[in-house]
């Protein structure tokens, strides 16, 4: 069973935007090209600034719902609070 993947991409102007995906470099590669959300159109990312991965997708779009009630400054203390560990073998660039 494939996991799914919550993210939050800091863009250009300091925003954050907050989704879901099975493969988080693809999904960045699409927002940085402009084939990725509407927002992310206006809003050019920078950098993945949050990753969490989750068994299913119901699990998955349940935290992205929450994550994107939070506000700004409660986006960023999660990002501060989470370790962005790029090397865990769980990660969407990992060969499984």
């Amino acid at each position: 069973m494939m996991k799914a993947w919550v993210y939050i991409l800091e863009c250009q102007d300091g925003s954050y935007y907050t989704g879901w995906t099975w493969n988080v470099q693809k999904r960045f590669a699409a927002h940085c090209a402009g084939r990725g959300a509407k927002y992310t159109r206006s809003h050019p990312p920078l950098r993945i600034a949050y990753v969490k991965v989750f068994e299913d997708k119901s699990t998955a779009l349940k935290q992205e719902a929450a994550i994107k009630k939070l506000t700004h400054a409660q986006k960023t203390l999660l990002i501060a609070q989470t370790k962005l560990d790029l090397f865990e073998s769980d990660h969407p660039g990992a060969q499984n």
